[in-house]
Formats: C-alpha cells, sequence, structure tokens
C-alpha cells in the first residue's frame, strides 16, 4: 500500500469557500422563507434563495469524508495512525463543539430570561442537546460528524480490504441511506433524524470514492475544457443539466407548498433534496477546479482565504445573525427593501465572522479552543495549536 502523503489540493478552500456561501444563504432567508414574508410580492425569490442553497451543508459532508479518505487510504489503519486521528479531532472539532453548545444554549436560556432558573433542570436539558446535536440549529452538522469520525477508520479499514468495496461504496451507501429513510418514516418516526449520520451516508460514501478514484477524476477536473476527451464534456454537459432541472423541481416543489399550502408526500422533498444536493456536491468540486484554473488572482485569493475560515464563520454566523434581526424588524415584508434586509443579514454574518475569526486566529494565542484549527496561511511562532497541516478543524470546515 502507498503510503507517500497526497499532494495539497488547494481548489478544496475554495469548495469550502462556496459551500458556506451556500450555508450562509439559507440561514439568512430561513425566517423570510418560512411564514413570515408569504404575501410578498418577492416571495419566489426569498424561497428560490432559502432552497436552491440548500446544498451547503451537504456539501461540506462530502468534502469532509472526500479529505479523509483522500489523505488516510493509502495509510495502514493500525495503532498509530487511529490515535493521532483521534487526538487531533479531540482537540480541533469536539472540544469547540463543547465550547460552542454550551455557549448558544446559555445564550438561549439568558434571552428566554430562565438562565438561573431550575439549574439542574437546565444541566440535564443540556446533557441532552450535547448528544443530539440540538444545543442550536446549526451544531448538528458537527455533531454528525463527529459520529462519522467514529466509524472512519472501520470504513477505511473496509475500503482498504477490497476493491469491491470501493465500487459498491456509494450504492450501498445510498441504500443503507434510504432504508433509514422509509424505516423511519414508516416506524421509527425520529424527529431529528437530520442529526443522524446515516442520513448523509451516501454523501459520505460518494466523496469516499471520488477521493480514492481521484488520479482518474484527475481526467476531468484539471484539464481545460478544450483539451477534455469528448465523453467528459458530453458527461459535464449532462450533470449540469440534472443539477439545474433537481434544482428548479426542488424549488418549484417547496413554493408550491409553502405558498399555496400544497403538500405532497414526505418522500418526494427528501428525495428531491437527495438528487438536488448530491448533483451540486459534485457540480461544485467541478466548478472549483474551473475557478482555481481561470478565476482572477484577486477572486481566487478571497475565495480560499474563505474557505481558510469556514469551519469558524461556520460556527459563529448565527450568532451575529441573531443580532442583525434585532433591527429592522418594522420593514414591509411586501417591500424590495425587505429583500435588501435579508441579503444584508448575509453579508453582515459573512462580514462579521470573517473579522472576528481573523483577529481572533492572529491575536489571541488560544483561539483554536473555541474556533477550531489555525488556518495554514495563518499560522506563526505566536499561535497556539495550528499545526499547519490538513488536520480535523480543516476538515469539517473543508467539508
Amino acid at each position: 500500500m502507498n503510503a507517500a502523503k497526497q499532494e495539497r489540493l488547494p481548489q478544496l478552500d475554495i469548495f469550502r469557500a462556496l459551500a458556506i456561501l451556500g450555508v450562509l444563504h439559507v440561514h439568512s432567508s430561513s425566517f423570510a422563507a418560512g411564514e413570515l414574508a408569504l404575501q410578498s410580492p418577492y416571495y419566489y425569490w426569498l424561497n428560490w434563495i432559502n432552497i436552491f442553497f440548500k446544498f451547503g451543508t451537504p456539501s461540506f459532508i462530502f468534502l469532509s469524508s472526500f479529505v479523509l479518505f483522500y489523505n488516510y487510504y493509502g495509510r495502514p489503519v493500525n495503532r498509530s495512525l487511529i490515535g493521532s486521528f483521534y487526538r487531533r479531532r479531540l482537540k480541533f472539532i469536539l472540544l469547540p463543539y463543547l465550547l460552542a453548545s454550551a455557549a448558544y444554549y446559555g445564550l438561549t436560556l439568558y434571552v428566554n430570561g430562565i438562565l438561573t432558573q431550575h439549574p439542574a433542570k437546565s444541566i440535564t436539558s443540556f446533557l441532552a442537546a450535547l448528544f443530539t446535536g440540538s444545543a442550536y440549529a446549526h451544531l448538528y452538522f458537527v455533531f454528525i460528524s463527529i459520529q462519522f469520525y467514529l466509524l472512519f477508520p472501520l470504513l477505511l479499514k473496509l475500503l482498504q480490504s477490497s476493491q469491491f468495496w470501493v465500487r459498491w461504496a456509494f450504492p450501498l451507501g445510498l441504500a443503507l441511506q434510504w432504508g433509514f429513510i422509509f424505516w423511519n418514516k414508516y416506524q421509527l418516526h425520529i424527529v431529528e433524524k437530520g442529526s443522524l449520520s446515516i442520513s448523509y451516508l451516501a454523501y459520505y460514501m460518494l466523496g469516499a470514492y471520488m477521493a480514492i478514484r481521484f488520479e482518474q477524476m484527475k481526467l476531468w477536473l484539471m484539464r481545460p475544457w478544450r483539451e477534455l476527451e469528448v465523453r467528459y464534456k458530453v458527461r459535464t454537459v449532462l450533470l449540469t443539466v440534472m443539477w439545474l432541472a433537481a434544482a428548479f423541481i426542488h424549488v418549484q416543489l417547496w413554493y408550491r407548498a409553502r405558498h399555496y399550502g400544497i403538500w405532497t408526500d414526505s418522500l418526494w422533498y427528501e428525495l428531491l433534496w437527495n438528487i438536488h444536493t448530491m448533483l451540486s456536491a459534485l457540480m461544485l468540486l467541478y466548478t472549483t477546479f474551473v475557478i482555481y484554473r481561470k478565476a482572477p488572482a484577486a477572486i481566487t485569493a478571497w475565495l480560499t482565504r474563505l474557505g481558510e475560515l469556514s469551519f469558524a464563520v461556520y460556527l459563529i454566523h448565527p450568532l451575529l445573525l441573531a443580532v442583525y434581526r434585532r433591527f429592522g424588524q418594522s420593514i414591509p415584508t411586501d417591500s424590495l427593501v425587505y429583500v435588501l434586509y435579508v441579503y444584508g443579514g448575509l453579508f453582515a454574518a459573512l462580514a462579521g465572522s470573517w473579522i472576528i475569526v481573523q483577529f481572533a486566529f492572529r491575536r489571541i494565542r488560544i483561539s483554536w479552543v473555541a474556533l477550531g484549527n489555525v488556518p495554514r496561511s495563518l499560522v506563526n511562532g505566536s499561535v497556539a495549536g495550528g499545526s499547519g497541516r490538513m488536520s480535523a478543524g480543516k476538515e469539517i470546515s473543508k467539508s
């Protein structure tokens, strides 16, 4: 087995940037796309933002698996590897998750005026939220990533054992994911199934397959369009058409339900979300390599830095959105100004998070405790916790 160190793929920072922009679009439009602005003449656009950009978190999940298997597939699974793997994830993923969960949960209790009431009950409730990824709405993603990390050495060993498992990784992941979806719908009835990693198993397995087969994928990802073989051009066009079609149908399905109250079986929403976001992950991967190859240096640099900061931005942006939404509540939802207000939340969360995170990484020695691994480009002699290597914090933020 080839244990040589894999070449670094700087393109993946751009992928992370596109994924976090997707997350910010969804979160900034969540209130408006609910019942708040249903009667707005701009509601179709608000709903479109909220549904089209739902590829953010699934793309992170896909990339998290891609990075892990890309880095570890050629290495033997032994005690040293497993020990190093879990030490870094405890330090750069679990610790920030614990602190973020406590901070958001405590802040929620404070805002609701019950922080000091029934402390024993609050602690019990917090522990339940901690072990279900529900201390705050966005933390489920980190929670399911931790679940995947627990399984990763076993999956790595399995896929290393035979090319049979590599070939069938994605179909089996898809079958198990949908088997759970049907089981939950008709028997289990778990409300927070999105906090279970099996709900995203197909994304993990697709990321694993793409990473293991990356040498073949290079023929598609790294060559300019004019140098691509006809078969790759045809597949790229088909992927683009299928992605746009799935996204449009997904948007329309939710618009019909939200705006007109015409709902259909929940499996259709699940299916369209699954197709739309899975094709989005592949489309983002291709687009990422195109941007890295062709975009102006300033754009590439901006996206790269955003990608490097994406995990920390993911952790803190809901706090800034919550503060932002305390202002402008008197804006009529049927005005164009309200649409601009929604987008203002996106920019406020992005810019504010970026400034806070970059300042913390540059100036606060122990910032990694709360924000994860310090990006390679910000590592210097005065910063602790940054290894300059692709560690757990980078993997999630790049996920």
